[in-house]
């Protein structure tokens, strides 16, 4: 390996990509750092402000973006995706021609170009929802919603990729991630911005699923760790241990913003809405990462972010993401229950 090692990292203008970034250029400041990212919605450049890298828009399923990107990547990290399972339930496809399409095709292209390491960055969800103890890595997959099932499927291309073609790969799958820059479609940004603007904050259900919340520069951290000393062919569970659940998470957003938590209403659940997601992190630990944000440290640091930060995230609430917000909450919250405490 060069002393000055080229890492691509694929969706790194999206929000654990482009922390990602940031989290390489202060580590390992004599890295190259390359970025490819279809810059869709959930794609900013802004995110990368500051960070000393180049960035490329292309879309990792199409075979000319990767062709020339790839020229000369030492290591490579994949976070391009599609995310929100809300969205997921609306329309699949697109979820399915990047997150498994797309990741083929990236996979394969950077097996042929030589790239010595690659770390595929996936979800909690792919196990599917758990009762009781935490899952570890070698427990079945049951992914039970198009977003999960997407990962799940690009997942097995990688893995193919390591037993067919013994390209030494490593994937990593993370709980609930959040932090500066996530896209305001994500609950944590959703009920915060609301709860500063005085209005409602939609809570599927009453609330009672459980989330384990990890501050996104852990996750930068452990995908680090897991791209430098992880074995290829492993898979690497990410957790903080920080397990609440969604009321719980809903009433201290808005005593952080000093909001009323009548802004809290519990609306129509959404389909397949997981209980519970909770992971065992020990062979991730044992490569020397531990979390560093307990549940009070990430969820204030992420709140204060936000009320800090309305010039990035107010020009994303007009356009799309109105129309998305009407689709998913409008007639749902026509119909809701206020909490009363």
């Amino acid at each position: 390996m060069s002393e000055r090692p080229t890492v691509l990292v694929t969706g790194g203008a999206g929000f654990i990509g482009a922390n990602f970034v940031h989290h390489l250029r202060a580590e390992r400041p004599n890295w190259d750092v390359r970025v490819l990212d279809a810059l869709t919605y959930a794609g900013d450049r802004r995110r990368l402000e500051g960070a000393d890298c180049q960035v490329i828009a292309g879309d990792i399923a199409s075979e000319d973006s990767l062709r020339e990107v790839l020229d000369g990547v030492s290591w490579m990290v994949n976070f391009a995706a599609e995310t929100h399972v809300d969205r997921s339930l609306q329309d699949a496809e697109p979820f399915l021609r990047t997150n498994v399409v797309g990741t083929h095709r990236l996979f394969d292209a950077a097996r042929n170009a030589g790239v010595a390491k690659a770390v595929h960055v996936s979800t909690d969800e792919v196990y599917g929802e758990t009762h009781d103890a935490a899952f570890r890595e070698t427990d079945p997959i049951e992914p039970r919603n198009p977003y999960s099932a997407s990962k799940a499927g690009g997942e097995l291309m990688v893995m193919a990729a390591w037993r067919t073609h013994e390209f030494p790969v490593c994937i990593t799958r993370g709980v609930n991630t959040v932090g500066p820059w996530q896209h305001p479609e994500k609950a944590i940004p959703l009920f915060t911005i609301n709860a500063m603007r005085g209005q409602p904050l939609p809570l599927y259900g009453r609330g009672a699923q459980q989330r384990d919340r990890l501050y996104v520069d852990d996750h930068a951290g452990a995908i680090l760790a897991v791209l430098e000393r992880g074995a290829p062919g492993e898979i690497y569970n990410v957790a903080a241990g920080n397990n609440r659940d969604n009321l719980a998470v809903a009433r201290r957003i808005c005593e952080r913003v000093g909001a009323s938590e009548e802004l809290i209403h519990f609306v129509e659940d959404r389909k397949g809405h997981d209980w519970n997601y909770a992971l065992d992190s020990t062979k991730l630990e044992s490569l020397g990462w531990s979390r560093q944000y307990d549940f009070d440290a990430t969820l204030d640091a992420t709140v204060d972010w936000y009320r800090n930060s309305p010039d990035w995230w107010e020009p994303i609430l007009d356009g799309e993401f109105q129309e998305y917000y009407q689709r998913q909450y409008g007639e749902r919250l026509a119909r809701s229950e206020v909490f009363r405490g």
